[in-house]
């Protein structure tokens, strides 16, 4: 599955839960709850019995779905974090957790997964002072990022920033002067994903 760009309720009414929480999203959710296409009213009432391998690759693609990779990316993060010390699948949370456009998602600097991916894409991003345009960039405990000078007087990024509430834990963030810095790496039970992460982890231990 490669990183998606089109609508993005589509994919969600697909999986039949809400990836990206925004109000839009989850209205559209519960006015059409049903797959997309032609025959989704039908599919809607045919749940059956699911492989084990279909509910794991399932999972594998709402979690490349949430933070907008592709399914060569996701298997090379799969494949550093089973190498990492500790259970992979927190590993695996913890290096998507800490790419530069999920950093930024996460800190309300953007609105979505998207729109943090093309404000890194453009350069208005800054780690320690240098400016980094590499959306998959692995940030690293005590680096300090925020937008350039001119992105800060930009209207949408003021809006967002100031109407989030919620913060992970891991970060911390300075709402006044659109700087974030990552403490450190996210621990087991921190990240805030609908996956189940586990069958993620058995869906690629059984292709290796």
């Amino acid at each position: 599955m490669a990183s998606y760009h089109g609508p993005k309720a589509k994919p969600q009414r697909r999986f039949g839960e809400l990836l990206v929480p925004r109000p839009k999203y989850s209205r559209i959710l519960e006015n059409r709850a049903y797959p997309p296409g032609e025959h989704g009213r039908e599919k809607s009432f045919r749940s059956g019995r699911r492989s084990n391998y279909a509910l794991q690759l399932e999972e594998k693609q709402k979690l490349a779905f949430i933070y907008n990779i592709r399914e060569r990316q996701m298997r090379n993060y799969y494949k550093k974090a089973a190498l990492m010390a500790g259970p992979t699948g927190v590993n695996l949370l913890s290096l998507l957790e800490r790419r530069l456009d999920n950093i930024v998602y996460r800190s309300g600097l953007a609105a979505t997964i998207w729109s943090s991916r093309q404000i890194v894409g453009h350069g208005h991003i800054m780690i320690n002072g240098s400016r980094v345009n590499l959306p998959s960039y692995q940030v690293r405990p005590g680096d300090e990022i925020e937008v350039t000078d001119k992105m800060k007087k930009n209207a949408h990024i003021q809006e967002w920033i100031q109407q989030s509430a919620y913060f992970p834990p891991y970060i911390t963030v300075d709402k006044d002067n659109f700087r974030v810095t990552l403490d450190r790496a996210p621990e087991e039970g921190e990240v805030q994903t609908p996956v189940d992460i586990q069958m993620v982890v058995e869906f690629y231990n059984r292709l290796t």
